[in-house]
């Protein structure tokens, strides 16, 4: 007999199939992304806006903090948004519509949370506004 020596155990993991597979899956990304073309989402212009039938709440906010509601009735100062809201969900039974606008050097930040506090109290209808291009 051969003086053969036991076989040791390997203790590493052989990762030549997954670099084959991995290549394999790079080819065929690399082949069928030109294929795909990307979806174009036609979104209407603010010239193209229409005016809405019925005069929407105004909620104008500023840089210093103070936030104006204007309506057909009255105009109103609020300093936080708790005020605006409370004041927002005695006007929430009409269901006008309610248009934020802001300065525009204002935080998103600030805006959203006017616009979830109105949601909040219980304005369906909440919309941005925006300055038409001359």
């Amino acid at each position: 007999m051969l003086n053969r020596r036991p076989r040791r155990q390997i203790n590493q993991m052989n990762v030549v199939p997954y670099i084959d597979v991995m290549l394999v899956l790079l080819v065929i990304f690399m082949i069928a992304t030109p294929m795909f073309s990307p979806g174009v989402v036609d979104v209407p212009s603010v010239s193209q806006a229409r005016t809405p039938d019925i005069q929407p709440v105004e909620v104008a906010l500023d840089t210093a903090g103070t936030i104006t509601l204007r309506s057909v009735d009255a105009t109103r100062t609020f300093t936080s948004v708790d005020e605006l809201a409370s004041a927002a969900a005695a006007m929430a039974q009409s269901d006008r519509p309610f248009a934020i606008s802001a300065e525009r050097n204002m935080k998103y930040e600030d805006v959203l949370k006017v616009a979830d506090a109105l949601h909040k109290a219980g304005i369906k209808r909440v919309a941005l506004t925006v300055k038409q291009s001359q």
